[in-house]
């Protein structure tokens, strides 16, 4: 049964009142478009071939009461076999041909590698279908700063010895702006101006950060923090719980700590665990409320923000600059097998026997090798081996994951603007916690050097609720497209439509693994980062959260260790 016709939203609905304003009160009508004919389509991923993996359990299972496998269409060996082609699955295969295993091979469910992190082309204008972009990373993430130093983004200044980034792959300003009160306001921290409450809740929270990263710890990659009973404590409850016990209220700081939370894990305060919440702020630079009355810094803010330190990179097709710049060599040696559906990994005596479907050629391969590292989603990686260790199986129990909306808008010409700061990089409208699966837009033109603002294309992320993922996969690209583009007509841009040409939507129905509480301590009791023997295990799971550096480092550990034992 196909779905309701969505509804046709014309200028009635959202225009009404606000099209003189905007094309000046005197002019003659003007015909507005309508939404729901602007052309939408679904690109970047394949959820069919994950319902292949889905139904290639339930064939497995009945090949295997019958005793055998078919014989497959082709068979490989390799030095090393890598599964997954996101970041960690890219560093790992950069690691193991760094130390020699030049003949590993990496499999890629979708047609390019990059997980997360793939980008998209929409009417000649790069733009990202995931990950946009990437903090500049502290000292414990070592082996991402070692290839970023590999690459240009950093490098260390002849004068002050200093690592520094290149300023050109640097956020231009303005860099966020947030939607709030009638007008666009610098940076994503709702102004606390004229509220004294909320400037005093600012600076308590910023207190406590400060408190638990000098007593507690926190890093990424998190496998190089301590885990303490402390620790434990917070990941036992939701950031909501903690912050009502320290009593923490004030509406708009709960807000952004509800967006940032969202951004970095898919789920808000109420779901994710008081250890996740903290971390996201004490791993990096702290909570920066902005100086007080009297000129002072924060607690754990320095005097001035140093760009080598806090500043973001990014690209207009996000961190798939990023991804391109980690497959490249293996892409150009054969090393990267895309379009592989893993069904079933064999551990045997002596080595990995993988079985995976050739979406292109339309058959079963096998591929053998005397070691496999995992860069799958561990709900996955549960099912696709015959015998999963102890520790996989403990760190797959409970485990949720947010489902990803990322819908890229080409827009003819610039938009007419609110009040306040001027169109940036990244821009939100305000939603009190709980309100609303969007987390804004970025502009994929920004980073441009031409001075005139000319078409552009808008990436408008939402990240949805578990409950929504049948519908995000069984839905039209034109339903979800007319939810994403109402919404913003209504909140934002209501000249929206008079721009509007086209509409690219990706959908991520496991996006990111969420931190709800018991995830991280699971992660540590298991220790599954630290396996050696024939698996290794390196997805982002494995730290409970979809994060680059986390990514990166596990992947480049892997490489390490298989080269260490002679794999």
């Amino acid at each position: 049964m196909s779905p309701p016709r969505p509804m046709r939203l014309t200028r009635r609905h959202w225009l009404a009142g606000t099209t003189a304003a905007l094309l000046g009160s005197g002019c003659r009508r003007v015909d507005v478009p309508d939404l729901a004919d602007v052309p939408a389509r679904w690109v970047g991923t394949h959820p069919e071939r994950g319902h292949r993996l889905r139904d290639a359990l339930a064939i497995s299972k009945a090949i295997s009461k019958a005793g055998s496998w078919p014989a497959p269409a082709r068979h490989g060996r390799a030095g090393a076999l890598v599964l997954g082609g996101g970041i960690a699955g890219l560093a790992a295969m950069r690691a193991l041909v760094a130390r020699g295993i030049t003949d590993a091979r990496l499999l890629e469910l979708e047609d390019e590698p990059g997980g997360n992190s793939r980008g998209h082309t929409l009417a000649g204008l790069a733009c990202p279908l995931g990950a946009h972009y990437l903090p500049v990373p502290q000292p414990p993430a070592y082996e991402v700063i070692e290839w970023l130093h590999e690459i240009g983004l950093l490098r260390t200044d002849s004068l002050t010895h200093r690592t520094v980034p290149d300023e050109r792959h640097l956020v231009h300003a303005p860099a966020e702006r947030l939607f709030i009160d009638g007008a666009w306001q610098a940076g994503l921290l709702p102004s606390a101006e004229g509220q004294p409450a909320t400037a005093a809740q600012y600076r308590r929270f910023a207190a406590e950060v400060d408190t638990s990263r000098r007593t507690l710890g926190f890093s990424l990659p998190t496998h190089r923090s301590p885990w303490t009973p402390g620790h434990a404590a917070l990941d036992a409850q939701t950031f909501a719980t903690w912050l009502r016990a320290k009593g923490f209220d004030d509406e708009r700081l709960l807000a952004y700590l509800d967006y940032a939370c969202r951004d970095d894990y898919g789920a808000g305060i109420a779901t994710v665990s008081a250890w996740a919440g903290l971390h996201y702020f004490a791993s990096r630079h702290g909570f920066d409320p902005g100086p007080d009355a009297d000129g002072r810094p924060a607690p754990g803010q320095t005097e001035e923000a140093d760009d080598a330190t806090h500043g973001v990179f990014t690209w207009p097709e996000g961190n798939a600059w990023l991804a391109n710049k980690l497959a490249a060599p293996h892409a150009a040696e054969g090393r990267l097998l895309t379009g592989r559906t893993v069904c079933r990994v064999d551990l045997n005596r002596h080595d990995v026997q993988v079985w995976a479907w050739d979406e292109r050629a339309g058959h079963m391969e096998t591929w053998t090798a005397p070691m496999v590292v995992v860069a799958l989603p561990l709900f996955i990686a549960q099912r696709i081996l015959t015998n999963p260790p102890p520790a996989l199986t403990a760190a797959s129990r409970h485990a949720g994951y947010a489902p990803w909306l990322v819908a890229n808008l080409h827009l003819d010409g610039p938009l007419a603007d609110r009040p306040g700061v001027p169109p940036a990089w990244d821009s939100v409208a305000y939603a009190p916690a709980g309100a609303t699966t969007a987390l804004g837009y970025v502009d994929a033109g920004h980073q441009a050097v031409t001075p005139a603002r000319q078409a552009t294309v808008l990436t408008a992320y939402h990240a949805l609720p578990e409950s929504q993922r049948a519908a995000l996969l069984s839905e039209p690209a034109a339903t979800w497209a007319l939810r994403v583009t109402r919404g913003l007509a209504a909140t934002l841009h209501p000249d929206l439509p008079l721009r509007l040409r086209a509409v690219a939507l990706t959908r991520h129905g496991h996006a990111m693994r969420i931190p709800a509480p018991g995830v991280r301590t699971a992660g540590e009791r298991t220790g599954l980062h630290a396996l050696r023997g024939r698996v290794r295990f390196v997805h982002a799971d494995v730290a409970g959260f979809s994060v680059f550096e986390e990514a990166f480092s596990l992947g480049a550990q892997a490489g390490e260790r298989g080269q260490q034992r002679g794999a």
